[in-house]
């Protein structure tokens, strides 16, 4: 089940490139890339955005709208174009013109391979996590004084962008697996945050799912590395079967995880963690030498997270302490429990509403957790969610786990499922899962309707989180003013 990808250059010329869907997360990071190496970038999106400005701003000529006649944007054809093969149909009128007129069409994850080509590749794989790992990864590297050129998956809050052309000989980037478009690179270093079946509407079975990772770490460099999180199952078996392959495999993870799986060389181990006010506190011994670290983002994920991040940079020379510096500053990225505001005096004085990407049933667990844990230090409060299912396909599969997940709020808005690429099921909504819900639970399809079912449900020192792939970042500022103003 695996997607043909580009096993090198094969002659691709990036001279011009015509990116269709500029404005996603990955193709705007890989547009930026090329702006900076002086290639000609053009590019069209179904409708306007606050990332193409910055595109734009720097070279980029964009369309929007989908025409053949967008080939043409620089003045002559481009010499390449890129397509999300998930997410554009075959019948996009620029995809048929580039086929009438010979051009090649590759995916983004090809495009990326080609940036990557002669740096010291650092990908991050893995079912959840991928964003947040490689966004910490980056932000210590840089504070490490390495200039790592890096594409993930979503906007740093600090540095603000999703893409930067380094200085430095490391190249960071998020490794896909939704379309096995993994298979495209030849990291140095390899990081497995965790495997858990997903993406069955392309894998259809879990057993072709988790060989993926195992074809992944297959093509891992002679001399890199492969790094999984021994805290979760799958990537630890994933290291073990690694082990006894020969390929260079080490371990992270809490003190317990490394002492059950002694097959794999434990190089990171969280030694402790506590919640204090500034964060989460956590001591991590990286390779005999141990650290202190404070994390401004909540939740056990993210310590392993960053327990990765810290190991990704010292073994491609990173100085320890000042990757520890540099964690310790890392603001978050935007949708990973990314803060929009509180809300002072009223009724709901001292709620606080966050926005967060999770849509799998193990990253909200995940996320309630963590504002639970947050909610429990304060010692004040409730967790709220506005939960948005992203795909029938995800909802039909996981729709009992996500009503266990969600039961860790207090009490949840459930909106209707948002289908992205996918037509909706007949009989399916995201009552399949309200109904087997334990705490109280309001099912709203009606998007416009959410911040105020909040507003009726809500209350003073509440952890408010909007939730999902989909649309529902939108209701976040709209919800903080509902509350606001209510």
């Amino acid at each position: 089940m695996t997607t043909p990808h580009l096993d090198s250059a094969q002659d691709i010329d990036l001279s011009r490139v015509h990116l269709i869907g500029i404005g996603g997360a990955g193709m705007s990071g890989v547009a930026r890339i090329l702006l900076a190496r002086g290639k000609t970038v053009t590019g069209s999106d179904a409708k306007d955005s606050r990332t193409l400005l910055p595109l734009r701003a720097v070279g980029a000529t964009i369309a929007v709208g989908h025409a053949a006649e967008n080939l043409e944007l620089s003045g002559e054809l481009p010499t390449v174009v890129v397509t999300s093969f998930a997410a554009i149909p075959q019948d996009n009128p620029e995809l048929v013109r580039a086929r009438e007129e010979g051009i090649p069409v590759i995916r983004r994850s090809d495009l990326l391979g080609e940036l990557l080509e002669g740096s010291t590749q650092v990908l991050i794989a893995g079912t959840h996590g991928k964003t947040s790992t490689t966004s910490m990864s980056v932000v210590a590297m840089q504070a490490a004084g390495m200039d790592p050129s890096f594409a993930i998956g979503g906007q740093l809050n600090k540095a603000g962008t999703n893409a930067h052309h380094g200085t430095g000989e490391v190249f960071i980037a998020e490794a896909d697996e939704s379309d096995a478009s993994l298979l495209r690179y030849k990291p140095n270093v390899a990081v497995v945050t965790n495997v858990e079946p997903d993406h069955l509407d392309f894998f259809k079975t879990p057993e072709a799912y988790f060989q993926v990772f195992d074809d992944f770490a297959g093509r891992i460099t002679p001399n890199g590395k492969l790094v999984v999180c021994l805290n979760d199952p799958h990537a630890a078996e994933l290291g073990e079967r690694s082990v006894r392959k020969g390929i260079k495999t080490v371990g992270y993870g809490t003190a317990d995880a490394v002492q059950a799986h002694p097959e794999v060389p434990a190089m990171a181990t969280v030694v402790d963690s506590q919640v204090v006010a500034e964060g989460t506190r956590a001591t991590i011994n990286i390779d005999g030498q141990e650290v202190s670290v404070i994390l401004q983002i909540p939740g056990d994920h993210m310590v392993l997270n960053g327990a990765a991040a810290l190991l990704a940079g010292y073994l491609v020379g990173g100085d320890v302490d000042k990757l520890v510096e540099g964690l310790s500053d890392f603001s978050g990225v935007r949708r990973r429990f990314e803060f929009h505001g509180a809300i002072e005096g009223g009724k709901f004085n001292g709620a606080a509403i966050y926005d967060d990407y999770a849509h799998h049933p193990t990253e909200v667990t995940a996320v309630l957790s963590a504002a639970r844990t947050r909610v429990k230090a304060a010692g004040k409060g409730r967790v709220i969610v506005a939960f948005q299912p992203h795909l029938y396909s995800r909802t039909m599969e996981f729709q009992k786990e996500f009503a266990e997940a969600l039961s860790l709020a207090d009490a949840a808005v459930v909106l209707e499922i948002y289908g992205a690429r996918e037509q909706p099921v007949d009989g399916v909504s995201s009552e399949i899962i309200t109904d087997a819900m334990t705490i109280p639970v309001v099912y709203e399809p009606n998007f416009s309707a959410v911040p105020e079912r909040i507003a009726e449900i809500a209350g003073p020192n509440d952890i408010v989180l909007t939730m999902g792939a989909g649309s529902v970042t939108m209701l976040a500022p709209e919800i903080l003013d509902q509350l606001q103003n209510n």
